[in-house]
């Protein structure tokens, strides 16, 4: 801003809209990061993994679309009713290529138009060959990529983001 003319046209209220975002860990090892994150105090914010899906690569390409994603009580969730209902996607992804899910979540979020984010945490001991075969897997399907070198940085992210 450079005047005060300018200044008059800037809205001086904290944004009111609150955010719904569905975080979803995308591999077996990411999934104790988001336990740990869903212990926090969020307002819109739902919990999932899609580690069931994850932890079996797919077969000529395909993916069955039932009964991988589900809540942390372990109850199974619709992929598309929890996309239809979110702003922004967070996918939780720790390295070695274990991220299949992100192709479907990321193909359900582009149909909607649906903001999407890649996260990847546990990247401090982790070689190169690993993180190169994650990112391979979340670059296509996240709007925005983090690589986290701790954990904690996600809980910032979070708030940043207004979850």
């Amino acid at each position: 801003m450079n005047s005060a003319a300018e200044a008059r046209f800037r809205i001086q209220a904290a944004s009111s809209y609150s955010r719904i975002i569905k975080v979803i860990a995308l591999d077996t090892s990411s999934e104790t990061v988001l336990r740990r994150l869903a212990g926090g105090d969020w307002e819109h914010t739902t919990f999932l993994t899609a580690a069931a899906l994850s932890a079996v690569p797919p077969v000529n390409g395909e993916f069955s679309s039932m009964g991988w994603l589900s809540d942390l009580a372990g109850q199974p969730r619709n992929l598309t009713d929890e996309v239809d209902e979110a702003d922004l996607v967070v996918m939780i992804a720790t390295p070695g290529g274990r991220a299949h899910a992100a192709a479907i979540i990321g193909e359900a979020c582009s149909q909607r138009r649906v903001m999407t984010t890649g996260l990847v945490v546990g990247v401090t001991s982790a070689p190169e060959a690993a993180m190169s075969k994650t990112l391979l897997q979340l670059r296509p399907w996240s709007l925005m990529i983090v690589i986290a070198n701790r954990d904690d940085y996600i809980d910032n992210m979070l708030v940043a983001l207004r979850a």
